[in-house]
This record gives C-alpha cells, structure tokens and sequence, in this order.
C-alpha cells in the first residue's frame, strides 16, 4: 500500500546526477509528500542519488532524492524518488497546491472559458479549496 497520497502534476522537471551533468528536463507525473514519479529516457538505478529542480515557482523547488525504483514503460522509463531528508516537505506541499492551482486553472478555461492568470486562478483557488487542503 502507498505510503503517501500522490498528487497528478503535469510540470517541468529537470535532474541531474552523476557529478550535476544535466541529463534531462521531462514533466512530472505525480508528485507527493514522499516523493515523486517522472519519464527518463535511460534506465537510472535504483539507489542513485538524483538532484531535481521543478521550475514553477520562483525560487524554482530543488531538492535531492533518492531513485526508489526504475521501470520500462512505453520505450521509455518511469521513475520514482524519494525526497532524501525531511526538511523539503513543507517546500513539497507549496508543489502540491501549485499543481493544484494550475489544474483548476486549465478546468476552468475548459469547462467556463474563461481564462485566468494565475494569480487569479491561486486567489479563486485558495477561497475555494485550501480550508480542505490536508495539513
């Protein structure tokens, strides 16, 4: 049973590994309290020590973390990492309702037409949700 409840994120992720030459800039799949899940284009073994950098925020997130597991999907690899010391959590749950933000902004130009900038979408958002976003 999973550990910790993920979230579905479409943002651009870059990482590094094995002495910060830059190996790729992909979009995350889910991201969590725990960790998070991304595409690779190369196997990447389990263990590895994975720096990461999500540029959706200023200062962009950046954290290290640690390849739990490595699998073939479609030609290409899904990864997952844990986050490698406790202190990024609050900087995850910021990630967190950043994928949210963004969410609720595409459902609204989808479903009302309207579009938002995301200031507006994070002002609308926060007055609706965050009272029910989990602590």
């Amino acid at each position: 049973m999973r550990q910790f409840i993920r979230h579905p994120a479409s943002l651009p992720i870059e990482y590094t590994f094995d002495n910060n030459i830059m190996h790729g800039k992909e979009f995350v799949k889910n991201i969590g309290e725990g960790g998070l899940c991304f595409g690779v284009s190369d196997y990447i073994e389990p263990g590895s020590v994975i720096f990461i950098r999500i540029p959706v925020c200023t200062p962009a997130f950046e954290a290290k973390g640690i390849v739990v597991w490595c699998c073939k999907n479609n030609g290409k690899y899904e990864l997952g990492v844990k986050f490698a010391d406790e202190a990024t959590e609050f900087r995850v749950r910021m990630i967190e309702q950043v994928c949210h933000i963004k969410q609720y902004k595409k459902e609204i130009l989808e479903k009302k037409g309207r579009k938002l900038s995301d200031e507006e979408a994070a002002v609308e958002w926060v007055e609706k949700y965050a009272k029910d976003f989990p602590e």
